[in-house]
């Protein structure tokens, strides 16, 4: 009777051990986001992709492909254009944030291309203030990105292209925070891509497809104090198809798919505080830029199943009518686990021989508090030059 009560009290105890080893989900409270610096870089500059669901790197080459996949620019039809593009940010809370986007391209050749870009982010007026209240400085915060790119065939239905960028960002104007002085964030960044296009024919009818792929911001660390640890920009993988057909000659119609993922380290799960803290699931992210690549594909703390969690969906269609009119909607999703963005989006354009005008709208269609969207609500704009019809004019 003894060993039989004493084998019941072991396999309590190991029992009530597994039971209250608490999972990940009790570890992180189900949330664990990625942050990056400047995360501007990524904010979807132009209506036309703005308007279906921020897909880009497969539709059809314009001067905004810079931004989604600059391989694209070898296939652009037009010898030369540009576009701008107003984004509001915020603007149900705040009305002076927003992001400016100037993008352009001139073709080479019929196999290379350049394209230059500016990407402005204002976040409006800041009053700094000491431990007391007291206002000790006015300031307006700002982030920008010039960067520029070549693209050239290397085949009739494939093209390479490599991009660099110069990231600045200034958010405290020298200001200090608890003490220490601070300093505008600098960094390099660099992007490669690749774009596959070709006619095929689906069920009897002809149709065009695409595949792209784009490694954007692959560059170094911002830091902004002289002794705090540096922060990753956002590199990014995106990959996605495209296909399009026309049904005469005034209708087409075309939809696209883009999948994401940022290649930064996840955040581990720690144990502890101050020096005393241990990671106790997931990875160091303190590391260089290169190896956070690698490390992003499976260093989360929830495995395999985290990691899949980490990857965005974008789905998004467009039509056109007698190349004039065009519609377009489109549909985004994050994990709850990663920010919880989810939102439509609806949007249309006017092409007018020398120039098209673009407007996006952006509905959030997420539960989460945390995936509260800046843009709900929002009308975006672009406008588009096409020096080249302007000359054939």
């Amino acid at each position: 009777m003894k060993k039989i009560t004493g084998i019941i009290c072991v396999l309590s105890l190991a029992f009530n051990g597994f039971a209250q080893t608490p999972s990940y989900d009790q570890l992180t409270g189900g949330l664990n986001t990625i942050t990056t610096a400047v995360p501007f870089l990524l904010i979807s500059p132009d209506s036309k992709s703005g308007a279906m669901g921020d897909v880009g790197v497969a539709t059809t080459p314009d001067a905004n492909s810079l931004h989604w996949n600059p391989a694209k620019l070898a296939f652009v039809d037009d010898d030369m254009g540009f576009s701008m593009s107003y984004v509001p940010w915020l603007r149900a809370l705040v009305p002076d944030i927003n992001l400016s986007y100037l993008a352009g391209y001139k073709k080479l050749n019929d196999n290379e291309s350049i394209g230059l870009e500016l990407r402005y982010f204002s976040l409006g007026d800041i009053t700094f203030t000491d431990i007391l209240g007291t206002t000790i400085g006015q300031y307006k915060p700002s982030e920008f990105a010039l960067g520029t790119s070549y693209s050239r065939k290397l085949s009739d239905d494939f093209s390479l292209a490599i991009s660099g960028r110069y990231i600045y960002s200034n958010l405290t104007g020298g200001q200090s925070a608890g003490g220490i002085p601070t300093v505008a964030g600098q960094s390099i960044a660099a992007d490669i891509s690749g774009y596959y296009t070709k006619p095929i024919r689906i069920a009897g009818k002809d149709v065009d497809l695409a595949i792209g792929g784009n490694i954007s911001n692959i560059g170094s660390k911002i830091s902004y104090t002289e002794t705090a640890v540096q922060d990753f920009i956002p590199i990014n993988l995106r990959l996605g198809t495209a296909i399009g057909t026309e049904f005469d000659d005034y209708n087409k119609m075309s939809f696209a798919f883009d999948v994401n993922k940022l290649l930064v380290p996840t955040p581990p799960i720690y144990e502890g505080t101050g020096g005393d803290r241990e990671i106790v699931e997931g990875m160091d992210p303190e590391v260089s830029v290169v190896s956070g690549i690698f490390q992003s594909f499976s260093d989360a703390p929830g495995g395999a199943k985290e990691e899949f969690r980490e990857i965005n969906y974008s789905i998004g269609t467009e039509y056109w009518y007698a190349n004039q009119f065009a519609i377009r909607a489109g549909y985004f999703f994050e994990h709850d686990t990663k920010g919880g963005r989810k939102f439509f989006t609806f949007g249309s354009g006017v092409k007018y021989n020398v120039f098209a005008l673009d407007f996006s709208y952006l509905i959030n269609a997420s539960r989460s508090i945390n995936g509260n969207n800046p843009l709900a609500n929002t009308m975006r704009f672009t406008l588009v030059f096409d020096f080249g019809a302007i000359r054939e004019s």
